[in-house]
């Protein structure tokens, strides 16, 4: 069975670094590699939001008030999705999720971690 496991959020000050990770336990390769990654976020009262993918075939897209801090990256191998988080704000304060979507047909989603960035 399949499900996602994040890790990396936590409490860093404004203008820090933090770097998530979503491994893809029980995937197979193929389905791993002929997948959709993207990260997602959702602060408190608003709506969930699209803050990065990765197409299976390598083109990235940012969301504009992300775009040149942060950056969305995989590695095979160990099936695990990365978001690198530069330079960071206190209005990227979420709960960050992470998504792999495989052919419209599987769709998983990670429980979510926790970013706070304190002014």
């Amino acid at each position: 069975q399949t499900h996602l496991v994040e890790s990396g959020g936590g409490l860093v000050q404004a203008g820090g670094s933090l770097r998530l990770s979503c491994r893809a336990s029980g995937m197979i390769l193929s389905v791993f590699s002929g997948s959709t990654k993207a990260w997602y976020r959702q602060a408190p009262g608003k709506e969930r939001e699209l803050v990065a993918s990765l197409s299976t075939d390598g083109i990235v897209s940012y969301t504009d008030s992300v775009r040149g801090r942060f950056t969305i990256s995989k590695d095979n191998t160990r099936r695990t999705v990365f978001l690198q988080m530069n330079s960071l704000k206190p209005e990227d304060t979420a709960i960050y999720y992470c998504n792999i979507l495989y052919r419209r047909d599987l769709d998983y989603w990670g429980q979510g971690t926790q970013v706070t960035v304190s002014s």
